[in-house]
């Protein structure tokens, strides 16, 4: 997820990053920045420190009260104290802009193998239903599809929990530990897409709702 009010720069660094198969969100609206982070739950975050209505530390301070995110602050701000305030605001990385892309992108690499590395090369399995924790994919005979983070999340724990109703409450538990900057819908979202996923690779039936209580496979 980029975080730059800065749209030559934002849609720069989107491109770069999906020449090297990343999947990237990006947003306009600065007003909430925090919810929508929260909301998306990316894998990894590059934030800017000089933005409208909220700056980066603020923004930064904010996350790691609800989420342990990766954070790599992408400014032009390169003072000693302005490194030091976001890593002990809670940022994982500092990098300045003009940046190399090369060292920007190993970061990201290095950052992102740290944080995720538990469960990398794990594949659970319902019947033809395969997910692959390593590679977020989930596939069934044959096809298969790329999940967000949200949606691996979702199924990992369907998949551990194979034929049992989890309810809503749990998933969102699960997944954001706090629902203060998550609304109801946002899970309702989450499911319409993870159902179309797997109805385009064949298995549209295996992701069961039961009315008032919960999902299931």
């Amino acid at each position: 997820m980029i975080v730059e009010d800065d749209a030559t720069i934002r849609k720069e660094l989107k491109i770069l990053l999906e020449k090297y198969k990343y999947s990237v969100i990006t947003t306009n609206d600065f007003e909430d920045v925090v919810g929508f982070a929260l909301a998306e739950n990316p894998h990894l975050i590059l934030l800017d420190i000089n933005l409208p209505c909220y700056d980066g530390y603020y923004i930064c301070r904010e996350l790691r009260k609800h989420s342990k995110i990766p954070i790599i602050v992408v400014t032009s701000r390169n003072s000693d104290t302005d490194e030091l305030m976001s890593l002990n605001l809670g940022a994982d990385h500092f990098v300045t802009k003009p940046y190399n892309t090369q060292i920007l992108l190993a970061k990201i690499e290095s950052l992102l193998e740290r944080a995720y590395d538990a469960g990398t090369g794990k594949t659970l399995r319902y019947g033809d239903l395969a997910l692959d924790i390593g590679k977020s994919v989930v596939s069934f005979k044959g096809e298969s599809r790329e999940l967000t983070k949200n949606e691996l999340r979702i199924l990992q724990i369907l998949f551990e929990s194979p034929g049992d109703i989890v309810s809503r409450d749990d998933i969102m538990n699960a997944l954001w530990q706090t629902d203060a900057f998550v609304d109801d819908n946002t899970l309702t979202v989450n499911m319409s897409r993870i159902r179309k996923k797997l109805a385009e690779i064949g298995a549209g039936d295996a992701l069961k709702t039961k009315r008032g209580l919960g999902y299931s496979l």
